[in-house]
């Protein structure tokens, strides 16, 4: 079944100079093992086409539950030397959130009754 990371996951992110940095959280430990496999780097930097000019790294957190992305050259040049309405990655999270990924039917958060 195909799902938006936000029904799956939450997240959160920030900057530092021109980099994006945005973390993503599984809801449950069921979800982690999907979001490792079907949330890669590459997936990411296809997301962000035309905002990210630059390479993503990810780190995994397991324990957490957690995938962390720099999204490098993403900001303009970052908030104070910028031409961009907002150079800043608060909003990064939430874009995130907006991909789309396989999950097997049954997984994440049960169906309101």
């Amino acid at each position: 079944m195909r799902v938006r990371l936000a029904e799956v996951a939450f997240a959160r992110s920030g900057d530092k100079g021109d980099t994006a940095n945005v973390g993503l959280i599984a809801f449950d430990d069921e979800l982690y093992p999907i979001l490792e496999k079907e949330v890669t780097a590459e997936r990411v930097r296809d997301h962000f086409k035309g905002i990210c000019e630059g390479e993503v790294e990810r780190f995994e957190l397991p324990n957490l539950r957690a995938l962390n992305f720099l999204l490098h050259r993403s900001l303009g040049g970052g908030g104070t030397v910028s031409l961009m309405l907002d150079a800043q990655g608060k909003t990064f999270s939430t874009a995130l959130l907006r991909m789309e990924i396989e999950i097997p039917d049954g997984a994440g958060r049960p169906e309101p009754d």
